[in-house]
């Protein structure tokens, strides 16, 4: 156990230059102008504290940022290297960093800073500390002020500071590069794409350019290039680039043109051989288990994907085994299995093996049919039920939104105003019936607009929308990232979801709306009980998608992941859900994790629905429902349903009364190339 604080001495190691003094008064650290100029400004008290430990509930990292040399942060014994950062909210000029140690000091540490939590600039270090009040005049443009011990002062205990203090002074950098122009291609082989570009101009000069393909960063160039060579990509396969322009204290410009880039087939034309030896292992009610041989290949096997007759079922298996959920009960199942490589050959089939799921014991209600309600839609986004049963659904780049009762009478009742496209993923996007909709007629909607997303009010009087109220403004918007999920919790406040509009510092930012869940009065002020006294209800997402609630009042998200994990989270007010720094789970201090993560490549998810004791995600990239019972807190197995049989799935909804479920698809959109009018709108029954 660490033991209790000890008052230390006061040894400054170097004068801060504006001529300030720091004094003590009964353990409350007070910055005290001195002569000369203006005392900087303290950055970093009661800010966002992590840890790489902490020696219990009472030594948390917080405890170094809230003035009182009565409290420390200590780390766990015997554990080296360990460090504790502040995130000071926004990018700001600093000019000194003080370190008020415990006895329990580093004689080896250093002082980084960073504007995006992931990349560090070393600005001070030592191998001869010894403990006391380290005053360090360092000076830089950082968002998180991060500390880091190497060797201790005590060879038996860990590290502790009484107080962990960042001052600065002037305003910080807060205007974005201008944008990268004419993106183009000069050139690509069958796993490369050679990019150009012109160049960004920036008042600090632009520090790294990010390049995405759709709404995935896959790779980075330094802030003078204007050309990347982007490498690990599949051949006979087509990539939508785009370019953004970062400065060091984090903005980003707007997104460049888009550049289309298809790459060549390989010259590789040899497929795999055929996996052999395919067996059924085991089964389930709901699943089948299946064993095979590897094949081989003259470049290599990159994976293996599982057919139930000519459909694949399970895409994309490391492996030599599987195990294929999310099947119907007491039913038969046709397996077989292929390889592939690297540049897209597949091999013939295995042999063939036929699986019978057990019948169903439990009283778990799970999909049993499928019906089509409404067809003819193009990217049905948001979806909120009405008191005589029907729902209203928004097309999310038409700007439309439509009545759709559930005998799959289709009326649109009008066109929203102010909308723009994002000619990615923004739009018109989540929608939310008031619960006292008889009454007030109104109906809550967002939208991305021309300067950024909105959350808005109309009027739907039973034929025609009408009236047009902003609630909310001020959230940034971008090609993509842009959230957009509405809809009433239990409690009667609006809740929103927000992207970090690809700038992913901002889900840090409690002064941003960005990389947020929202929870408002129907006026659009922030709701009572919000954690912080602001809109904001929890942070740290990245492109939140789906929201609901769970019958005892748990409110769970979905999110969008980058390239490794996406996300089911379950939501406390003020939590912090890691973005940028944790993608899934992860150990960071202060960071809360998933109850449940995917591969991007099977999940991709937009909305979620609780009914009859799981959470239903719908899939996008995945092109699946995934069923994930839950109990309690926990979240059990999830199942896929549905497979590649129906394309990107993007809004799934309860039917209000019924075990039964409404779903969309949104293949019109710019990854599913789809025609306009090709949309869907289906029926689940749970049996």
């Amino acid at each position: 156990m660490p033991r209790p604080p000890t008052p230390r001495r006061f040894t400054p190691r170097a004068l801060i230059a504006t001529g300030a003094v720091t004094a003590t008064a009964a353990g409350l650290l007070v910055a005290v102008a001195g002569t000369g100029s203006a005392a900087p400004v303290l950055l970093s008290q009661g800010k966002p504290a992590t840890s790489s430990s902490d020696g219990g509930t009472g030594y948390a990292a917080k405890l170094a940022f809230d003035g009182d040399t009565a409290t420390r942060w200590a780390s766990v014994r015997n554990v080296d290297p360990q460090w504790i950062r502040v995130d000071l909210g926004t990018a700001a000029t600093i000019s000194s960093v003080k370190l008020v140690w415990d006895l329990s000091c580093a004689t080896a540490y250093k002082v980084e800073f960073s504007t995006d939590g992931s990349t560090w600039k070393s600005v001070y270090s030592t191998t001869t500390g010894d403990g006391g009040t380290d005053d360090l005049a360092v000076s830089g443009t950082a968002r998180y002020v991060r500390t880091t011990g190497t060797a201790r002062c005590r060879p038996t205990m860990g590290y502790s500071l009484q107080e962990f203090q960042v001052f600065g002074g002037g305003s910080a950098d807060t205007q974005p590069p201008t944008t990268p122009g004419n993106l183009h291609s000069t050139g690509s082989t069958p796993t490369s794409a050679a990019l150009a570009w012109n160049a960004s101009t920036d008042d600090t000069g632009v520090a790294a350019y990010d390049i995405y393909n759709d709404g995935n960063k896959i790779a980075e160039a330094a802030g003078t290039a204007t050309t990347k060579n982007v490498t690990g990509l599949t051949p006979n396969t087509a990539y939508r680039f785009t370019v953004f322009a970062r400065d060091a204290a984090g903005n980003v410009s707007p997104a460049s043109n888009l550049a289309t880039v298809t790459t060549p087939p390989s010259s590789d034309t040899q497929p795999p051989t055929a996996p052999g030896g395919l067996a059924v292992t085991g089964t389930t009610s709901g699943s089948a288990s299946l064993k095979w041989t590897a094949a081989t290949d003259d470049t290599g096997v990159t994976g293996y994907d599982v057919y139930n007759g000519t459909d694949v079922i399970l895409p994309d298996v490391t492996g030599t085994t599987a195990t294929v959920s999310g099947l119907a009960a007491d039913t038969s199942y046709t397996f077989t299995v292929k390889a592939k490589d690297a540049a897209g050959n597949v091999s013939p089939a295995s042999n063939q093996v036929t699986a019978k799921t057990l019948p169903d014991s439990g009283s778990d209600k799970t999909p049993s049919s499928i019906k089509t309600v409404s067809t003819g839609w193009t990217i049905p986004w948001g979806m909120s039920w009405l008191p005589d049963g029907s729902a209203l659904i928004t097309e999310r780049d038409s700007f439309k939104v439509f009545k759709l009762t559930q005998a799959g009478a289709r009326t649109q009742i009008g066109t929203v105003p102010n909308a723009v496209t994002t000619d990615g993923e923004g739009g018109l996007l989540g929608i939310a019936v008031s619960p006292n909709w008889s009454s007030d007629h109104y109906v809550y909607i967002m939208h991305t607009a021309s300067e950024g997303n909105r959350i808005v009010r109309m009027t739907y009087d039973g034929s025609t929308l009408s009236g047009y109220t902003q609630l909310v403004g001020g959230i940034k918007k971008s090609k993509y990232h842009n959230g957009g999920r509405l809809k009433f919790g239990p409690d009667g406040y609006l809740y929103a979801t927000t992207g970090e509009a690809q700038t992913p510092d901002l889900a840090q930012d409690k002064n941003s709306l960005n990389g947020k869940i929202l929870r408002m009065t129907t006026a659009g002020k922030a709701a009572p009980g919000n954690p912080f006294g602001t809109l904001i209800y929890s942070y740290g997402h990245r492109n939140p998608q789906g929201i609901t609630w769970d019958p005892q009042g748990r409110l769970w998200e979905a999110e969008f992941g980058n390239s490794k994990y996406d996300e089911l989270n379950l939501i406390t007010p003020g939590a912090n859900y890691g973005w940028p720094t944790c993608e899934g789970k992860c150990s960071t201090s202060g960071m809360t994790n998933p109850k449940a993560q995917w591969a991007v490549a099977q999940a991709s998810p937009s909305d979620i629905a609780y009914s009859d004791g799981a959470i239903y995600m719908a899939a996008l990239k995945g092109q699946r429902l995934w069923r994930i019972p839950v109990s309690g807190t926990t979240a059990g197995t999830p199942a896929a349903y549905y497979v590649n049989q129906y394309g990107r799935l993007r809004t799934v909804e309860k039917i209000p009364g019924k075990s039964a479920l409404w779903l969309s698809t949104t293949n019109c959109d710019n990854n599913g190339n789809a025609a306009d009018g090709a949309d869907k709108v289906f029926q689940i029954e749970l049996k």
